[in-house]
């Protein structure tokens, strides 16, 4: 799924929309993706434009927000906790949703300490910290 290629990985997203919404069988991967758009209903008009998304740029200092980042995030998210990796994910996971109750809401925090650790990585050159990670999400339950 996974492609340096920016035209591939958006593609992923707007093919399996278009087979959810033609009631088309979906791969696992696929499924969670209509899984997590049906979640984001905001998106869903975006994606169904088709080919025009995939040139898009979107500038965060316009105040744009990348359905695809987004959306790949919560991919990224439920693939830790699926796998435990960074190790401790999954039981700090279940910790927090005893205290948060609604899970979209808590990926959404916790997109905010891996969007964190994924901008150090970028901006320092330098390994992901995921002791750093787990330590943001730790925190989600002080809040």
């Amino acid at each position: 799924m996974f492609s340096a290629d920016r035209q591939t990985h958006r593609r992923i997203f707007l093919e399996a929309w278009r087979k959810a919404t033609n009631q088309e069988p979906l791969e696992p991967l696929e499924a969670r993706i209509v899984e997590i758009m049906r979640q984001h209903p905001e998106y869903q008009a975006f994606i169904e434009g088709g080919e025009a998304a995939l040139e898009r740029d979107f500038l965060p200092d316009r105040g744009q927000a990348n359905p695809f980042l987004h959306l790949g995030l919560h991919l990224a998210i439920l693939e830790q906790l699926s796998i435990d990796q960074p190790r401790g994910i999954r039981q700090l996971y279940q910790d927090l949703i005893g205290r948060i109750g609604d899970p979209h809401r808590l990926e959404h925090a916790i997109m905010d300490c891996l969007m964190e650790a994924l901008w150090r990585v970028q901006q320092h050159q330098e390994a992901f910290d995921e002791r750093a990670y787990l330590d943001c999400v730790k925190r989600l339950g002080e809040r």
